[in-house]
């Protein structure tokens, strides 16, 4: 194959599982032309992966946004689509796309008309995580599923705005506490009696991130005034970029199903994941599923009634009162075993797990 083109548009954490493909295209195809189209906020983040060729789609733009992908693919011609997002406004843009070949989901897991914009579909897999379902997409081209790696390039000034902001003396615990769905955070009194507990008993420097968005700006000051100890709040005050360097160099982020605990995951920082609302094994942070405390499985049978067997795979629990199942001694009694299996790897130099 000579040219490829990915079309993924968002979201942060999807688009993040999105990087190992690329970089196992890279190494099984060496020599292919990759472009991605990918939307304006996501492209922040990864839009300058080597060797990848980035056209945003900007969905807020309406009719014009399809316009520009129209001119943007005159005169091109794909080898293969990978139709990666189950959306409609991801579909019209499917249709614009020229390519032989157009590999989407399987049935199970299509929908929005999803099958009549492509002309092969990834293996049915029951139960599988997110970025697992992703790696597929490389198997209808003939090739192995992408193996976990990650890359994402970062520049100087993001690791020197890293350091400004973590602590050298003692671990630095993360806290990204808002989702793009609001049923999906964490009240933020229990944040605070965590950020706390994390600070009194461990003594550990406790930063508060998050967007510039009106609501995550306030959900972070309330947090930072219910506490009673140190914390350095830059909500809305980093990039991506800048927020990944962070994540990078830091011990420990808590954060509910959220983009920045994949960002955390694909740079090797442990993420304490809280999870009610929906399954961690679907899409949690991918190297640190058992660290997350995980009441999907109360949360669905309390407001539903099934199980995890019985509900559709991927079901969402986002009902009010149902992230409040997570209760505070949960997340500590995690992040006391974090703290004591972290310094026996430390001490041993294995893991000590």
């Amino acid at each position: 194959m000579n040219s490829i083109c990915i079309l993924r548009l968002s979201a942060i954490g999807d688009v993040t599982h999105v990087i190992p493909v690329v970089l196992s295209l890279q190494e099984q195809l060496p020599g292919t032309k990759i472009t991605w189209v990918i939307g304006k906020i996501e492209a922040k983040l990864i839009g300058d992966l080597p060797g990848v060729e980035f056209i945003i789609f900007d969905k807020k733009t309406g009719r014009k946004g399809y316009q520009e992908l129209r001119a943007a693919m005159k005169n091109r011609q794909f080898d293969a689509l990978l139709h990666m997002q189950v959306a409609f406004r991801a579909n019209l843009a499917a249709a614009i796309i020229p390519a032989k070949l157009k590999v989407g989901y399987d049935k199970a897991r299509s929908k929005d008309l999803h099958g009549l914009f492509i002309n092969k579909r990834i293996a049915a897999a029951p139960q599988q995580h997110v970025r697992d379902c992703l790696a597929s997409f490389l198997e209808p081209l003939g090739l192995k599923a992408a193996e976990p790696k990650w890359n994402i390039p970062l520049s100087q000034e993001d690791h020197d705005f890293a350091r400004s902001i973590l602590s050298r003396d003692g671990r630095n615990l993360v806290i990204s506490p808002c989702a793009s769905h609001t049923l999906r955070n964490w009240p933020a009194a229990r944040y605070a009696q965590l950020a706390d507990y994390a600070s009194r008993n461990h003594g550990m420097h406790i930063i508060l991130v998050g967007s510039p968005a009106p609501f995550e700006a306030e959900f972070c000051a309330s947090i930072e005034n219910a506490m009673t100890e140190r914390v350095t709040n830059i909500c809305g005050k980093d990039t991506l970029k800048q927020l990944t360097a962070l994540l990078s160099g830091a011990d420990l982020l808590v954060a509910p199903d959220t983009g920045p605990a994949h960002i955390a995951s694909a740079v090797g920082t442990d993420v304490l994941g809280l999870y009610a609302a929906s399954n961690p094994y679907r899409s949690g942070p991918y190297n640190s599923l058992k660290l997350c405390a995980n009441q999907y499985p109360k949360a669905l049978e309390q407001f539903t009634g099934k199980s995890v067997d019985a509900a559709r795979w991927g079901a969402k629990a986002e009902f009010e009162g149902a992230m409040e199942l997570i209760t505070i001694e949960h997340v500590t009694g995690i992040l006391d075993r974090w703290v004591s299996q972290t310094h026996a790897k430390c001490e041993t130099g294995k893991d000590g797990i």
